[in-house]
């Protein structure tokens, strides 16, 4: 008696000795059941109620198997998912198995229901090997989703940056997650545009989609001649390019702010800067004194200048208590720097920065030049009929809906606009999960693995493993 399991290229199984057949064919099934199973018929006629009776066995105890292998997976799918959201260690699992036991020890007191539940814990496969097969299945889920949305959309934005792992391998990030292409040599433009063009070619990506390329302005990126950015637009004209807007430093490079922070460091060198732990932990206690929502000052160091507007907000927010604290707890003559806390004018220049700041940032990128291109008015989409009847929708979803036929440059325009990127930022966050997640514990991790790893922690969307489950030819490779 066989069964043909109801998945992708299934072969015919053995209700009765669970071996398969290599070739669905009526000769092959007939003498695999001659040869082994000739005392069936014997013990069992055809058409008798026994035989009937053990078929259904059989078929029960088959379902019953395949119901337990589906529910290991599926749990053995959901723990590595969790792991790797958490960027954890693979050989975590082993670690978090041995809690579920100790919980269960305590809370079930019931030692029937406890000796089954520990006992599926403890045959729940959980080994390192087995969590790299259950991420890279997971990852190429998510891939493929990704993929698939891509291959629908008109144009697409990307954003681009390369950093270097434990191993200096340079990786290349392609986002949102599409790719993470590591460089084993040079990084040049030429480089960059290889490896972008090969990934678009082999996964049936139309690299002329693109209408934004943001980049960190590395001249490898943006250099006229062979930077990649020359190198895209000879094959896509129509693309655009944009300098990250946080590279460009347009606050923290082009300004002189040293009056601002060389009085931000000092004062915070005399209480927590060097020999100072003492002078620390009574600023701190002082500032539990007053209830104050800030616990503590800030550091700053020049090469990490985009921590700077943080590290000035909580100073200035700490301006009056901290003229009180020098005087009354730090030593040394600090009387110029009370005075220069209290001066008023040192808010007003930092007030005049950030106005600054947000003009330049709202200059980076103008409208009004791109707008007269796409005939459409402000007031011709209104007086329109489908504007009227679309009133209900807003943003991004009412530009879907307008009608190409009405308005095609308008809604190509529009899209396009919604699809870009202001900065490299989403890149600089992602080769922080690279780091955090191939740390020097776990330097040995391959590009692959990483890669599946930074798209399983960095992904929003949740993850459908009953469908994973479903689709799986052999859901349980380890039995």
């Amino acid at each position: 008696m066989f069964i043909l399991p109801q998945r992708l290229n299934s072969k015919p199984l053995s209700l009765f000795c669970n071996e398969s057949l290599s070739v669905l064919k009526e000769y092959n099934i007939r003498r695999h059941h001659v040869e082994k199973h000739r005392a069936f018929g014997t013990a069992f006629p055809k058409g008798t109620e026994e035989r009937a009776t053990k078929v259904q066995s059989r078929l029960a105890s088959y379902n019953r198997s395949c119901s337990t292998l589906v529910k290991t997976f599926t749990a053995q799918e959901r723990a590595t998912a969790a792991l790797a959201k958490k960027k954890r260690p693979f050989t975590d699992s082993e670690t978090v198995r041995d809690c579920m036991i100790a919980i269960f020890d305590e809370v079930i007191h019931d030692d029937k229901i406890k000796a089954s539940v520990t006992s599926a814990v403890k045959s729940m496969p959980l080994s390192d090997t087995s969590n790299t097969r259950r991420v890279e299945i997971l990852a190429t889920d998510v891939f493929e989703a990704l993929l698939s949305d891509l291959k629908k959309v008109e144009v697409m934005s990307i954003a681009l940056d390369d950093s270097t792992d434990r191993f200096d391998t340079a990786q290349l990030c392609v986002y949102k997650l599409l790719c993470l292409l590591p460089l084993k040599g040079h990084t040049t433009g030429e480089v960059f545009f290889d490896k972008i063009l090969s990934f678009f070619q082999d996964n049936g990506l139309d690299v002329t989609r693109v209408c934004m390329l943001v980049t960190d302005g590395a001249l490898s990126m943006t250099g006229k001649v062979s930077g990649l950015t020359a190198r895209w637009t000879a094959v896509a004209p129509r693309m655009t390019f944009l300098h990250c807007i946080v590279h460009q430093a347009l606050c923290a490079k082009t300004i002189n702010f040293s009056h601002v922070m060389d009085l931000v460091t000092k004062v915070t060198n005399l209480i927590r800067g060097g020999n100072r732990a003492l002078s620390h932990r009574k600023f701190v206690a002082f500032l539990e004194e007053v209830n104050d929502a800030y616990g503590d000052l800030q550091m700053h160091i020049d090469i990490r200048w985009m921590r700077r507007g943080k590290c000035l907000e909580r100073f200035f927010a700490l301006r009056t208590e901290l003229p009180v604290f020098l005087e009354d707890c730090v030593r040394c003559d600090t009387s110029a720097y009370c005075r220069k806390l209290q001066d008023t004018r040192l808010s007003a220049q930092t007030g005049s920065v950030q106005r600054w700041f947000l003009i330049r940032v709202s200059k980076s990128v103008t409208l009004s030049l791109l707008l007269p291109r796409h005939g459409a008015t402000s007031c011709e989409v209104q007086l329109d009929p489908f504007f009227q009847l679309q009133k209900s929708e807003k943003g991004i979803s009412f530009w879907r809906l307008l009608p190409e036929s009405h308005f095609p440059l308008l809604r190509d325009f529009s899209l396009s606009m919604a699809s870009m990127f202001g900065s490299t930022y989403i890149c600089e966050s992602s080769f922080s999960t690279m780091k955090h997640i191939k740390s020097k514990e776990r330097n040995r991790l391959t590009d692959e693995t990483l890669f599946q790893l930074m798209q399983i922690g960095s992904t929003k969307t949740d993850i459908d493993i009953q469908n994973i489950v479903q689709q799986q030819g052999r859901p349980q490779v380890s039995h």
